[in-house]
């Protein structure tokens, strides 16, 4: 037993000085998890906070002044122009000038101090249709505020209910809390399946894999060599990023460290497996890129990153059971927002469990199938 914990050590060796001598190496394995981190930290976010507007005010009142200015004290809006014709609607629209634009009527004033129902004409631009639907529920929320004063103000009573709102998990609805935790495997998942499945083509290439024949290790051992500094590497990964959404963006963990890192150990070794199959079934080092590449993509859209799974057809969701990074993904954003033990996400842990029980016999047979 100490025999061959020492031959699996020998080779985990071997692959990490293989990996971390190569300066290159060096720069893709950490600047990339930097620069990412701080990339979709930033700029991947959904938040509307920058929306410009023109207005079309053929009422000049001040009852129209009054609603433009609750709607400028938001720091959501800005106005860009101010148009003097419903011409000048399509121009501020198609331009991409504005967002959005408010018309108010010649009688906007008039009807509502007849105690008249008013309509106030948005007219928004549904290209970014993210950007459209949060501006106008935030125009929607200044509406209903200045509908409840008005009433209060000239005669009405207050309504009979109201609303109050409240967010779990994330109070303030940042993307950036959705965005982040989910880094934490994207980027590793990223780095792991694309070392794993150079690993073996690597020695193809170099021609340094016929050495591994005449060593005394087992494929099984090999294997496990080969897997073994993937999955410390993403580890490391995962931490960097970790420690950016939580101590640079300030996004507050919930959950454990222990619970999260055994799950992340779980998806790394799924992730593994399949990069492994990559690794055995490639020639040389540009077919298991090719490979790897063309595999990351399709996970990584189909994890529930961009869009959530069950906004895509069936068929579509039923693919996504074969993909380790849609289970990693709820995993850590239960674990790190909502605080939730591992006995709670078990059915996130299962098929990563499954996976990694298909994947990693199939690599192991590829493995033996090459050897001989």
């Amino acid at each position: 037993m100490f025999a061959l914990l020492h031959r699996i050590f020998i080779l985990c060796r071997k692959e990490l000085l293989a990996i971390l001598k190569d300066p290159s190496s060096r720069i893709v394995l950490i600047m990339p998890v930097f620069i990412q981190s701080f990339l979709f930290g930033y700029a991947a976010t959904y938040d509307l906070t920058n929306a410009p507007y023109a207005v079309l005010d053929q009422s000049r009142s001040a009852v129209s002044t009054e609603l433009i200015s609750k709607l400028e004290s938001s720091g959501v809006f800005h106005r860009v122009a101010n148009l003097t014709s419903e011409h000048e609607i399509a121009e501020a629209i198609d331009s991409g000038e504005a967002l959005l634009v408010l018309q108010f009527g010649p009688s906007f004033a008039e009807d509502l101090y007849a105690g008249k129902e008013v309509d106030l004409q948005v007219i928004l631009d549904a290209r970014n249709s993210n950007s459209a639907g949060s501006a106008a529920a935030y125009i929607n929320a200044i509406v209903a505020s200045f509908n409840q004063q008005w009433r209060q103000s000239h005669g009405g009573g207050a309504p009979a209910l109201s609303i109050e709102a409240r967010s779990w998990y994330n109070p303030n609805l940042e993307t950036r809390w959705y965005f982040m935790p989910s880094m934490i495997a994207s980027l590793a998942f990223l780095q792991t399946l694309m070392l794993t499945a150079l690993s073996v083509a690597r020695e193809r290439e170099q021609g340094t894999f016929d050495q591994l024949l005449v060593t005394p290790m087992s494929p099984a051992e090999i294997m496990i060599g080969k897997a073994v500094p993937p999955i410390m590497i993403g580890l490391v990964q995962s931490t960097i990023v970790m420690m950016v959404t939580l101590h640079w963006f300030h996004v507050p963990m919930a959950g454990s460290f222990i619970s999260l890192y055994l799950g992340l150990i779980f998806f790394m070794i799924s992730c593994v497996g399949v990069g492994l199959a990559i690794s055995a079934l490639s020639a040389n080092m540009q077919q298991a890129m090719f490979y790897a590449f063309m595999l990351s993509m399709p996970l990584m859209l189909l994890s529930g990153l961009a869009t959530p799974v069950r906004n895509m057809p069936m068929p579509i969701q039923i693919l996504t059971y074969a993909n380790p990074l849609r289970f990693a993904i709820d995993l850590i954003q239960r674990v790190y927002l909502e605080g939730v033990s591992l006995m709670t996400v078990w059915h996130d842990l299962v098929p990563l469990f499954v996976i990694a029980a298909l994947t990693l016999p199939w690599a192991a047979w590829l493995f033996r199938h090459r050897l001989v």
